[in-house]
């Protein structure tokens, strides 16, 4: 930072601003993600003015909040959120929680009144410190801008914040930071030169002023033999990629579990559906709905990489076997709702696997039972799929995922579209494939899918249910001016399909009003106001064209009606 930088405005708040946003730039938080705000001026006029910073405003603080949250999982890096004082920052709170429960970075920097100013009934004013509870890894009340405080404090303060984001098992941070007026970069008469003095070398570098080193975290050696072990003993083992973060986590696990020849069951967020693998199973769903199947394919021990499964069908399979369980995933977190799991392997997944080379007892047979089955499974949905050129809700995610570049991102809404595509998807190859699955909200889906179109600097599909769009309608207005195009596929049944799956549907007097919730509505007119392009395909062969030109040109929404019942 150069001294005329620092001191283009001598005002304690923009100094103090400028610190923390330089700061941030230098620890590699570069994309900000702002909704307009008064008492937020000072962060706002420190973004707008930094050279290397990326910036993307929107009038929703729910919406920009969620961006940054898809932004996080493309890049693993946070993203700074920064709004006003008051109601501003539960707005955020939705995406607070699905960041804190995923496990995505996140800096969110709310501005908020001083302290002659709070608990007094100020305009705007509500009690900001500790607002976000538990759900982020690390809060801090930053006090008004004031000569008295060393300005190597803001430095330290957004170092640590940001170590916290990033490190293993990281999240949202939370840093509330206090503004006295004038907001505006206006003169006050405070000596930047002199306060940013003893910053020394600081000045005239770029790195961030505390840099923090990360351990890599393995195993002990008796851990390792303990684990080696038992798996060297087992004759039915089974591989369960969970929800993954990179492509390179699943190749790790994949080799592993080639290396000892047992069958990977690989969920639609694991990132390794797209690649090759001879013992790689993508239809388990189907494989798990026939019992007779699922009876006989009892494992001995199960090894889980990542975050839990998306089947609910292989959820239950391994409750009833029960099998010795083996969870290996990095954050320290439990993560084991079946109360099952023997072992929680707090570990990097590829350090797990370089360090753990047991020997197999699994015979070939055991692995081709399941590799064939799930050929025969995926002939046999490709052709019941296609039987008839019908627009089907589980043909529409067939048809995304056979058709999608592989160079796209893929984001899916965390209802019936992430459960279609773990049915029916197979192999669907994409860049990074996401969904709120943390905390399975509703909220924040479009804006989710442009942050991590932001993210990835590519394009990215988007396969929404209507009320999930409904839910987020205003973020169409983000999707319109993402930097690259975001198609949008929204399933239009009228109403809630998953709660059809649920013992309440059985109830017609109370499900239709009370869960189903008709609304009657379709989106032509919202994808008119807010400049997509538009489409209604009544085909697979209709979508299929509509979607290949929509991911070739620009924002669309393409609107798929299908009936509920069905």
């Amino acid at each position: 930072m150069s001294s005329d930088w620092t001191c283009a405005t001598p005002n304690a708040n923009n100094v103090w601003a400028r610190l923390l946003i330089d700061e941030l730039v230098r620890c590699g938080v570069t994309m900000f993600f702002v909704a307009p705000g008064s008492r937020s001026t000072p962060l706002t006029v420190a973004v707008a003015q930094h050279p290397e910073a990326r910036v993307i405003v929107h009038f929703d603080e729910r919406g920009t909040a969620f961006a940054a949250l898809g932004y996080g999982r493309a890049t693993r890096q946070p993203a700074a959120w920064i709004t006003t004082s008051g109601t501003a920052l539960a707005n955020g709170y939705p995406a607070v929680i699905e960041a804190s429960v995923s496990g995505v970075p996140m800096i969110l920097l709310t501005a908020d009144r001083p302290p002659e100013l709070r608990d007094t009934g100020a305009n705007q004013t509500i009690d900001q410190p500790g607002i976000y509870g538990s759900y982020v890894r690390w809060q801090f009340d930053m006090p008004a801008p004031s000569a008295d405080v060393p300005a190597a404090f803001v430095l330290t303060t957004v170092d640590q914040a940001v170590h916290r984001a990033k490190r293993q098992g990281g999240g949202p941070v939370h840093l509330n930071a206090m503004f006295r007026e004038p907001l505006a970069p206006a003169d006050d008469g405070f000596d930047a030169e002199a306060y940013v003095e003893p910053l020394g070398a600081w000045r005239d570098h770029r790195k961030p002023y505390t840099q923090y080193s990360t351990p890599r975290v393995g195993l002990g050696s008796s851990e390792v033999e303990a684990l080696e072990a038992t798996l060297s003993q087992a004759e039915r083992g089974l591989v369960v990629l969970g929800e993954l973060t990179t492509r390179e986590e699943a190749e790790a696990a994949v080799r592993w579990a080639e290396h000892l020849g047992w069958p990977v069951c690989a969920d639609v967020l694991s990132q390794a559906r797209g690649l090759q693998g001879a013992t790689l199973i993508v239809h388990h769903d189907i494989l798990l709905a026939h019992r007779a199947f699922a009876d006989a394919h009892a494992p001995d021990v199960v090894v889980h990489f990542g975050r839990r499964a998306t089947s609910k069908r292989l959820l239950q399979f391994l409750e009833r076997t029960r099998p010795p369980y083996i969870w290996v995933k990095p954050p320290p977190n439990r993560l084991d709702p079946r109360h099952q799991t023997a072992w929680q392997i707090e570990a990097d997944i590829a350090t797990f696997c370089e360090q753990v080379q047991p020997t197999s007892a699994v015979g070939r047979a055991w692995t081709m039972s399941w590799v064939d089955a799930a050929e025969r499974a995926a002939k046999q949905s490709k052709a019941h799929l296609h039987a008839a050129n019908h627009l089907t809700e589980p043909a529409v995610a067939e048809a995304i995922a056979q058709h999608i570049d592989p160079t796209h991102g893929l984001y899916l809404a965390a209802s019936m579209p992430v459960r279609d595509v773990e049915l029916v998807g197979g192999a669907v190859d994409a860049a990074l494939v996401v969904a709120n699955r943390g905390a399975s909200g509703i909220d924040g889906t479009v804006a989710s899918a442009v942050g991590l179109a932001v993210g990835l600097e590519r394009p990215v599909t988007l396969l929404i249910g209507d009320l999930a769009l409904l839910h987020d309608l205003n973020s169409l207005a983000l999707a319109r001016h993402s930097p690259h195009p975001v198609t949008i596929v929204v399933i239009n049944n009228d109403g809630g399909g998953i709660f059809s799956f649920l013992p309440i549907a059985q109830h017609d007097d109370v499900f239709e009003p009370y869960f189903g919730t008709p609304h009657g509505l379709d989106f032509a007119h919202a994808a008119a106001q807010f400049g997509l392009a538009y489409h209604r395909p009544t085909t697979v062969e209709a979508f299929t064209a509509a979607y290949c030109e929509g991911m070739a040109t620009e924002n669309t929404l393409i609107e798929v009606q299908t009936d509920r019942d069905e």
